[in-house]
């Protein structure tokens, strides 16, 4: 994850995109590809990734890694970090014994 980063803003650095890439920009990019991931499902059957749209899916969950990288660093956030966090408040909120194969909200456990 460090060498992606590390990529990614020497390749923002290159282009001298930095003055472009304030929190609220970046937070807005991200879910703009993450629309764009959630449209390749559009009018699929059964919600399956259509087999013709497996390249493009990638591509797209490339961009928001690209830009979910970004933001934590910008924003000086340990993305990793924050991850283990939330896992363990997701643990909390969802023991196995009540939410084993069960799709309630944590609150209707």
């Amino acid at each position: 994850m460090k060498d992606d980063l590390k990529q990614i803003l020497e390749f923002e650095h290159q282009r001298d995109w930095k003055q472009f890439h304030a929190p609220k920009n970046l937070a807005i990019s991200l879910v703009l590809e993450a629309g764009e991931a959630l449209e390749i499902f559009q009018w699929s059957k059964d919600g399956d990734l259509p087999a013709d749209r497996q390249v493009e899916l990638g591509e797209e969950l490339a961009d928001i890694y690209y830009y979910l990288l970004l933001l934590a660093h910008e924003t000086g956030l340990d993305i990793q970090g924050e991850f283990q966090r939330k896992m363990k408040i997701n643990a909390s909120k969802y023991p196995v014994d009540k939410s084993k194969g069960n799709s309630r909200k944590y609150d209707r456990l």
